[in-house]
């Protein structure tokens, strides 16, 4: 059998070209995975400056709004500051009309005030020659010691006959005499003492109390005495005791002093009816000038800014069961708000004593 021959150099061939292909492909494949892992950092690297540009530009996007909403704010807020100007220019003219009416109202009341003051000065004028006639009738007129002219020389039909041979004439001088209402009489109260004098309802019972005493006859005897939680007479020098009216320029002289006498305090009747007790002879005729129900008794409250009704009746007729037996009261009662019930008790009060009731309108005597 004849043997094939083998051939050393295909072999080696076949042999060296597997080696080389083997070794190309694995050089490839060492080259592939190198690039893929670069490949892949550059990748994450890129994605997160891809991330960090996308945040920035949302960033700036808010910026963004947020400059144009203060914008826009600051835009509205101009034109409300515009209107706001506006208006304010408009109220600035309007208040310079207001000013030019103001200076011609004034003006015109300077000029009006003028003119009363001349008015005054005529009237004055015509009341002296009014008082001379009526000093030259004194004795047709009942022998009157005094006279009174009221405004317009008006005459009231009262009712009050002023007769006796002692008359006493009390006033009342506390602080609600200087007001119709509780409220101007606070407001008051803290005037100074020059315009408290001034004040109208003050001045009306003064005026009244002037015309009263011209109804004194000449041969009475009288006593005037002004009171708030004490009572005190006005007429100099009479240490409370009976004057007698004679020429009256006693009468004129007591008045004038009442006349500066300042309201202030409390009322109390009982102090003032008690006094009567002590006068060496008793009046006849008692003239009562009030304006409510007296704010104490005896001695002052313990709390006098809570003061009910209830206590203001109950010192009330404490006063009137003080008051002497047989001696008529004559009332002239200035009313104030918030006291209703003064009229009914000192109408009953006049009755009682046989004496007389008015409340007086405010242009009265």
């Amino acid at each position: 059998m004849a043997r094939r021959s083998v051939s050393v150099f295909n072999l080696s061939f076949l042999d060296i070209m597997s080696c080389g292909f083997g070794a190309v492909i694995l050089v490839f494949m060492i080259i592939s995975a190198q690039v893929s892992v670069r490949a892949d950092k550059e990748h994450v690297e890129l994605l997160g400056a891809t991330n960090r540009l996308e945040e920035e530009i949302l960033n700036g996007r808010k910026n963004m709004v947020r400059l144009l909403t203060q914008v826009d704010q600051r835009k509205q807020r101009m034109s409300n500051l515009q209107e706001e100007a506006k208006r304010l220019q408009a109220e600035i003219e309007e208040l310079k009309d207001q000013l030019g009416e103001l200076d011609d109202v004034s003006l015109a009341a300077r000029m009006s005030v003028e003119q009363l003051e001349s008015d005054i000065e005529r009237l004055e004028e015509a009341k002296k020659r009014l008082l001379s006639e009526m000093e030259a009738q004194a004795d047709s007129s009942g022998g009157r010691v005094r006279t009174y002219v009221g405004d317009g020389n008006r005459q009231y039909l009262t009712g009050m006959k002023m007769d006796g041979k002692r008359i006493l004439i009390l006033v009342d001088a506390s602080a609600s005499m200087l007001g119709r209402t509780y409220t101007n009489a606070i407001i008051y109260r803290n005037l100074s003492d020059d315009q408290k004098l001034r004040t109208p309802k003050w001045r009306s019972a003064i005026d009244a109390v002037d015309w009263i005493t011209t109804r004194i006859p000449k041969t009475s005897e009288f006593q005037l005495m002004a009171f708030n939680t004490m009572p005190w007479s006005v007429v100099d020098g009479s240490n409370g005791k009976w004057t007698k009216v004679t020429d009256g320029d006693k009468l004129s002289a007591a008045i004038n002093r009442l006349r500066t006498t300042v309201p202030q305090s409390g009322t109390s009747l009982y102090n003032v009816f008690d006094a009567i007790h002590n006068m060496d002879r008793k009046p006849d005729n008692i003239y009562l000038l009030t304006d409510g129900l007296p704010t104490q008794g005896k001695n002052r409250p313990a709390n006098e800014k809570k003061i009910m009704p209830d206590s203001r009746l109950k010192f009330f007729r404490q006063a009137a069961d003080r008051l002497p037996g047989g001696i008529p009261v004559n009332i002239l009662l200035y009313p104030m708000d918030g006291d209703p019930d003064a009229a009914g008790y000192f109408w009953r009060l006049a009755i009682d004593t046989r004496g007389s009731f008015m409340t007086p309108s405010r242009d009265w005597p």
